[in-house]
């Protein structure tokens, strides 16, 4: 249920991408020159997500081979590729960057103050230091606040709500990214309050998730 809901909040949040590329790319066009629009993100792709992207860009009349091009760049399976992506999206001077997650979003901002990057979500862009503000952002960044970490407390008192016997949650997050730590503090207050032991899970790479959800299950000494 959780990841359906996440999987339609994310198709969502495209749709509203959609037309601020759009418009960044119908800005950047020249005669007889195809705008590329780069995507960033870490993982294997953006999946059901990026059929929803494409799809909606087909029927703003940007079809992907005829009067547009779309360069994707995807870390695979470390993040830690992500500013040399970056870099190789700058080179193609593409019209835009549609950035996924906070280290790509920091990846692209550290590559480029120019090109337009467009975020699909982030959960505090002003206390990740992405913007100024959400009322004037500035510099070249804009999109969508998932407002994640201000629900993140709020996700604790439902299960506990759900299950009032729960005493341990164990929360999988990856360090390297800054949304996931600032909700994981706004957990361990609520935690406190609701009498519950959080237990951080650390994922870097597509290969730690086995380990995690094995002392997941394992019982507390």
């Amino acid at each position: 249920m959780v990841g359906a809901m996440k999987k339609a909040g994310l198709l969502s949040m495209l749709f509203v991408v959609v037309p601020l590329v759009v418009a960044v790319v119908a800005e950047a066009q020249q005669p007889k020159k195809v705008p590329r629009v780069g995507l960033l993100a870490g993982g294997r792709g953006f999946g059901s997500a990026g059929d929803a992207f494409r799809h909606s860009l087909r029927e703003l009349g940007w079809v992907e081979g005829q009067n547009m091009a779309i360069e994707s760049r995807m870390a695979e399976v470390s993040s830690d590729r992500l500013p040399q992506l970056a870099a190789e999206l700058a080179r193609l001077k593409v019209a835009a960057i549609v950035a996924d997650g906070d280290p790509a979003i920091r990846a692209a901002k550290q590559t480029t103050g120019t090109i337009p990057i467009v975020v699909i979500a982030v959960g505090d862009p002003v206390r990740e230091g992405f913007v100024a503000s959400l009322a004037r952002p500035g510099g070249n960044i804009t999109g969508l606040t998932s407002i994640s970490e201000e629900l993140s407390g709020k996700r604790l008192e439902l299960l506990k709500e759900a299950f009032p016997k729960v005493s341990r949650a164990a929360v999988i997050l990856n360090p390297a990214n800054a949304s996931n730590l600032l909700e994981f503090r706004e957990m361990e207050v609520t935690a406190r309050i609701l009498g519950l032991k959080l237990q951080s899970l650390e994922v870097r790479r597509q290969d730690d998730f086995q380990d995690a959800f094995a002392r997941a299950a394992q019982r507390p000494s």
